[in-house]
C-alpha cells in the first residue's frame, strides 16, 4: 500500500529535471532559481520550461541561472542576462514590445483587413445583381448561332 502511494505521489508531481548536484545550499536562492527557471524556456526541447528538460544545454542554463544568483543578482538582472545571451525566444512567455508587437498584432489586424474585404465583396455582389442584364440576342448574333447550330 506504502508503495502505490508513493507512486501517485511521484505521477502527481511535477517531474523536474534538476540534478542533485545543481541544487544551491541556501533554500531561498534554490527556490528563486526555481521560480525563475520555470519561465526559461529550453533551446533544444522547445515548449519545455528549463527545470523540466533534461538537454544539456537546458543544464547549462540551469547553472548559469544559480551562479547568475549566487553572485548577487536580481531576478530580473539574471533573466536579462541570459536573454541578452540568448535571445528573446529563451523566455516562455515573450514580452509585447519591440518587434514582439507586430507579431502579436499581425493576425487581429489580418482578420480585419479579411473582414474589410469580405464585406465589400458581398456589398458588390448585393448591388451587381441589382443591374439589369440586357435580354436576347441582335439579329447578327441569332443569325450566327443558327449557322454555328446547323453545322
Amino acid at each position: 500500500m506504502k508503495r502505490l502511494i508513493l507512486i501517485f505521489a511521484l505521477i502527481a508531481s511535477p517531474l523536474f529535471a534538476v540534478q542533485p548536484d545543481e541544487v544551491l545550499e541556501d533554500p531561498v536562492l534554490e527556490q528563486r532559481a526555481r521560480d525563475l527557471s520555470t519561465g526559461l524556456r529550453c533551446l533544444v526541447c522547445r515548449n519545455e520550461s528549463i527545470d523540466e528538460s533534461n538537454a544539456e544545454l537546458a543544464r547549462d542554463l540551469r547553472l548559469l541561472l544559480r551562479e547568475r544568483l549566487v553572485a548577487g543578482d536580481t531576478d530580473e538582472e539574471a533573466v536579462d542576462f541570459i536573454v541578452d545571451r540568448y535571445g528573446e525566444y529563451v523566455l516562455l512567455k515573450p514580452t509585447v514590445t519591440g518587434a514582439n508587437l507586430m507579431l502579436w498584432l499581425a493576425g487581429p489586424i489580418m482578420l480585419l483587413i479579411a473582414a474589410v474585404i469580405g464585406w465589400s465583396f458581398l456589398r458588390n455582389r448585393s448591388q451587381a445583381v441589382g443591374t439589369e442584364v440586357k435580354d436576347g440576342l441582335s439579329e447578327a448574333e441569332k443569325e450566327r448561332l443558327r449557322q454555328i447550330l446547323d453545322g
